[in-house]
């Protein structure tokens, strides 16, 4: 029997940070051995906030990098460049012309970003939904991983791949694909502030913890992380209240293949110093190694252009045949 297809993809727009490897690139390795895997670099989608191009070819290479040295392997894995995929834009014309205004309106998403970004409330930001919808269909996807911020636009993309199948009478011709939603995960939020989502593009680089720092950097940043001045707390019930608690045990957690229940039990009667430091440790032994993978790896772009280049080759044998039966 053929393996289940998943589809997936990280815009190519900066450092990347654990919240990126616990939320998806774990995930994206450990899926590997059983699923058919197409991972992109989603630079098409990168550029709704219009980016140098310099930066954006720089940052696609980086990320490149990044999945290589945290597991990706291009020898189970198809790796790719969404736009050296040109099918994908293709696609995306066809789907909005069968995807309703109302539809988009009602995306979360983009109301929440075109009321951070009033100067730049492109067209490309309202039909982002629809792009992505393009990435999943081409590839009969039957998983996609998303996280919250996701759910909705692969809703979407659901909504359109069975219209578009009812428009033309054609049973499954466009997959309808599943969610694959972590299990044991906690979502992953700022070390300044449990309420807001860890993010790379926040200021404070104190906020987070990059995939490239090294071993002091991280140290660092778990000593200044906020914490409260209650002791760690005795039951996963304490923790509702304690957000920046919660988030540094779920960080734990979620490193040590654990769960939020046993994380706690094992540093009860524990202060907030001890806990950290064994965080730090984790976080070191995990993080530590794709660090230095990476700057081993971008010392060898044509390595990282071949793969890129048989990606291509492979996601296009099968896009370009999609957009003709299309």
């Amino acid at each position: 029997m053929s393996k289940p297809i998943v589809l997936s993809g990280c815009q190519p727009s900066g450092e990347l940070t654990i919240g990126n490897y616990l939320g998806a690139l774990k995930q994206w390795v450990n899926m590997q051995p059983s699923h058919e895997c197409y991972y992109m670099l989603v630079d098409q989608h990168a550029i709704t906030v219009r980016p140098k191009a310099e930066d954006l070819r720089k940052a696609t290479l980086d990320g490149l990098a990044l999945y290589l040295a945290c597991g990706v392997d291009p020898a189970q894995s198809t790796i790719f460049i969404q736009s050296h995929v040109p099918e994908h834009a293709q696609l995306s014309w066809v789907l909005n012309c069968y995807t309703q205004m109302g539809e988009l309106n009602r995306m979360t998403q983009y109301k929440d970003k075109s009321q951070k970004s009033e100067a730049n409330m492109n067209s490309g930001l309202f039909t982002y939904p629809v792009l992505m919808a393009a990435d999943i269909l081409l590839y009969r996807a039957d998983k996609v991983p998303v996280g919250d911020d996701q759910k909705q636009h692969l809703e979407l993309c659901r909504d359109i791949a069975q219209k578009f199948n009812n428009d033309f009478e054609k049973e499954n011709f466009l997959q309808v694909p599943e969610p694959l939603i972590q299990k044991h995960f906690s979502r992953i939020m700022s070390l300044k502030d449990g309420s807001k989502k860890m993010s790379k593009s926040e200021i404070s680089d104190l906020s987070r913890i990059n995939l490239t720092d090294d071993k002091d950097q991280i140290i660092n940043k778990i000593k200044k992380a906020k914490t409260d001045p209650m002791p760690m707390p005795k039951t996963v019930s304490e923790l509702e209240e304690r957000l920046e608690a919660k988030n540094l045990i779920g960080i734990y957690a979620s490193l040590t293949n654990s769960n939020i229940e046993k994380s706690v039990e094992s540093f009860i009667g524990k202060n907030f110093s001890e806990f950290k430091e064994k965080l730090s440790e984790v976080l070191v032994d995990k993080i530590e190694p794709i660090s230095l993978e990476i700057k081993k790896l971008l010392n060898d772009q044509t390595y990282l252009n071949n793969i890129l280049q048989v990606g291509a080759e492979k996601a296009n044998s099968i896009a370009s045949k999609k957009i003709q039966n299309i």
